[in-house]
């Protein structure tokens, strides 16, 4: 048999033993892919961990106290106590932020 067509045929079962490492349903390409994806939804819960920890403290503070829900009335609703003077400080707009006309 010719050693070159022995070359070949080694060559192109190689090729086709590599097909399904690095192309194939769990090949290379597509577990980087995966991986990707993995940390960027890590990134997304980590996110929501957080807000759903702060939302946690807001409902706590909520049912414990009156301090909070005086502050929550305050900022959120404008409210004031009876007696209480409402003073607003607004800040200049700088330069950059004027209006255009």
């Amino acid at each position: 048999m010719n050693p070159r067509l022995i070359s070949l045929v080694l060559l192109g079962l190689l090729i086709l033993l590599q097909y399904p490492l690095w192309l194939g349903k769990g090949g290379i390409l597509r577990v980087n892919e995966l991986e990707d994806q993995l940390a960027q939804q890590k990134q997304v819960n980590e996110a929501l961990r957080l807000r759903n920890q702060q939302l946690e403290g807001d409902v706590r503070s909520l049912t414990e106290g009156v301090e909070a829900i005086e502050e929550r009335a305050r900022n959120d609703f404008g409210m004031i106590k009876q007696g209480e003077v409402f003073i607003q400080l607004i800040e200049p707009q700088a330069a950059d932020q004027a209006p255009t006309q």
